[in-house]
């Protein structure tokens, strides 16, 4: 929002990001002025650093999806604070990666309930502990399997789970009246992703739940994507999702085809682009290329 913003948090990027080195994908992301954006029914989103943010203003009180890191953290707090003083009921993680959960702990003594997937738990407290940083997290306290609901005010928030996609732990969030929904990172829009092999990412289910999501939501839904290519589309709809889910298929595609022409991985991984769907850009081809090739392979 402000350049203040950039410059005061800048110089702790390098330090902050180095206590999150375990997540490969938040190492490419780097800190920028933020952006507090209202969207619809007072539902909207934040940007700074990482993964993006949900926020819902009801009358009874805040619900916040994601949280990015401990330095971004505190804004989207400090914005919402100046719509009111509310209690925070909510604080909601889509999955366990860094860039999306690191920042919980500003919300410590703050948001009422930390909710996410079950898997998604055990994701992040098994990461934690990993990085022997498990005293610098809140981890959620309250967890569901398939399927979750609280009324916010006159809103209404439902989770749903679909499987292993990204991870074994992602789960999307609609906000019912407002008709938007987080998918968290089950969706990259036009930007290469990753896919979290050695927690239970899974690209054939992946595409499933892409249909399922397709066929749920209706299409008048605003749908957030956890990044983007280009930060400012960090919303769109439908199509958008059978886009990326156009990307996967033919990611398995390429790959299928060259395994069976007998390529070894490394020359697999050289690929600079996906045939079919060269949308998708950025760094980082080599994480799909390597999850497609351990997938098919049974790795």
């Amino acid at each position: 929002m402000e350049r203040r913003n950039f410059i005061k948090n800048s110089a702790l990027a390098v330090a902050m990001l180095s206590l999150y080195k375990t997540d490969a994908f938040a190492q490419n992301e780097f800190l920028r002025a933020y952006n507090f954006k209202p969207l619809r029914n007072n539902v909207g989103i934040f940007t700074e650093q990482g993964g993006t943010i949900a926020w819902l203003n009801s009358s009874s009180g805040f619900a916040v999806v994601d949280a990015q890191f401990p330095t971004s953290a505190p804004h989207v707090i400090e914005e919402l604070k100046k719509l009111g003083e509310k209690p925070f009921k909510y604080l909601i993680n889509t999955h366990h990666h860094g860039d999306h959960t690191a920042g919980n702990i500003a919300f410590k003594g703050l948001a009422e309930k930390v909710v996410s997937h079950q898997n998604s738990l055990v994701n992040q407290k098994k990461g934690a502990e990993k990085a022997n940083n498990l005293d610098k997290q809140l981890l959620p306290d309250t967890t569901f399997g398939t399927g979750w609901k609280a009324p916010v005010g006159d809103e209404k928030i439902s989770a749903y789970y679909y499987g292993s996609g990204h991870t074994n732990g992602d789960a999307v969030y609609h906000f019912e009246k407002a008709n938007i929904v987080h998918v968290g990172d089950l969706v990259f829009n036009r930007r290469f992703p990753y896919i979290d092999r050695e927690n239970g990412a899974h690209i054939g289910n992946w595409i499933t739940a892409l249909d399922k999501i397709q066929s749920q939501f209706d299409n008048d839904t605003l749908f957030i994507w956890g990044h983007s290519l280009d930060p400012e589309k960090v919303t769109g709809n439908k199509e958008d999702i059978k886009a990326y889910q156009n990307y996967l298929q033919n990611l398995m595609t390429f790959v299928g085809g060259e395994i069976k022409a007998g390529k070894a991985k490394e020359d697999i991984l050289k690929a600079t682009t996906i045939p079919n769907a060269t949308e998708w850009q950025g760094d980082g081809i080599q994480r799909s290329l390597g999850a497609a090739y351990d997938e098919l392979k049974g790795v």
